[in-house]
């Protein structure tokens, strides 16, 4: 296997078989290993700054069925909120004042945010807040909604595509949703000119090996500025109730291997990692992650964002979600810093 990790730190790509190789063949060696290199490959781009985004949950509402996730619409326990344009901007100037310069606006598929409402709200929050990136995480939306958006001052477009396998894809949505519509959405976000990120969940129902492997070519090949991976972790009110989570050591080598596929990427130790293990982000900076992600939403909605069971930090005021993560990342030699953390190109790495 080993000669596998050489050939991916060499070239930064590897054939689907061989990815799927690398991924059935994973030891705690080969892991450590994989780490090992990962974090080099990081730090030399990035030393060892951490790179915070405010997320602001705005909405709970979503017309989406999507059976893995606790706010699809046919769950009739979920508690239904959205913050109004005002909630959300005063959630954007506190974070602020505490040092955030990346906010990420995240919600459901809701049609009450209009790209009229939207659009204003992109656009107050880049006049309040110029040296602020605003990325949003909003969905599938149209190539309009998308470009008026964009001109709005969004620079950033988070839309994970969940599993590169459309067979998979079918088995974890419903039949009005669809992987060919996913993927135009991201060709569209790429050519509108937005950093995107993509993303998969690790353990989901009906994973293979194979399918993994195909989510890491997707990165290879679509070259995101960003990817939020994280393990699945199940939802009482949702079809895959009983699934067993995702595991924290195959996210991690999954980490480890998107690092060495792209130096320069974005890639968050993200909320999940710390909701299944209690040192779940510390373990996905030390894999190769570069980003964090503490929560900038009002505390009286925050459980009711409830994407899965488990959910850490819903009781934390901001700051004090901040204070903890710079704390546990400089218990690990690593520093979170007040910048954007603007994307880096692989091909200006050498």
């Amino acid at each position: 296997m080993l000669s596998l990790v050489d050939k991916l730190c060499e070239r930064r790509s590897l054939s689907v078989d061989e990815y799927e190789r690398l991924i059935a063949g994973r030891t705690p060696e080969l892991a450590e290993e994989l780490a090992r290199r990962a974090v080099a490959e990081r730090k030399r781009v990035w030393g060892t700054k951490v790179f915070t985004r405010g997320l602001i949950e705005v909405s709970s509402h979503c017309v989406n069925d999507c059976y893995y996730c606790g706010i699809r619409r046919s769950n009739k326990q979920a508690a239904r909120y959205r913050l109004s344009p005002e909630r959300i901007l005063a959630c954007a100037e506190e974070g602020y004042g505490l040092g955030f310069r990346t906010f990420v606006l995240q919600g459901g598929e809701d049609p009450w945010f209009s790209d009229e409402r939207l659009c204003d709200i992109v656009a107050s929050i880049r006049s309040a807040h110029p040296d602020c990136a605003v990325t949003l995480s909003m969905g599938e939306r149209s190539r309009a909604s998308y470009q008026a958006l964009h001109d709005a001052g969004a620079e950033r477009y988070l839309l994970r595509h969940e599993t590169s396998n459309p067979l998979h894809y079918r088995r974890l949505h419903p039949p009005e949703m669809s992987f060919e519509r996913r993927m135009r959405c991201l060709g569209d976000l790429r050519d509108i000119g937005y950093a995107v990120g993509i993303g998969f969940m690790v353990g989901s129902p009906y994973q293979t090996p194979h399918d993994l492997a195909m989510d890491l070519k997707l990165v290879e090949e679509f070259g995101p500025q960003m990817c939020g991976i994280g393990p699945f972790v199940a939802h009482h009110a949702t079809p895959f109730a009983s699934q067993e989570s995702g595991s924290l050591e195959l996210t991690c080598y999954l980490l480890s291997i998107i690092r060495l596929i792209s130096p320069g990427i974005l890639l968050p130790a993200t909320t999940a990692l710390g909701s299944i293990h209690p040192q779940g982000r510390e373990k996905g900076i030390m894999s190769g992650a570069n980003v964090v992600m503490p929560n900038l939403s009002p505390v009286d909605v925050r459980k009711d964002y409830e994407l899965y069971d488990g959910k850490i930090c819903t009781g934390e005021e901001a700051a004090e979600c901040r204070c903890c993560l710079a704390a546990r990342m400089w218990s690990i030699g690593y520093e979170i810093v007040v910048d954007r953390g603007d994307p880096v190109d692989d091909r200006r790495i050498q």
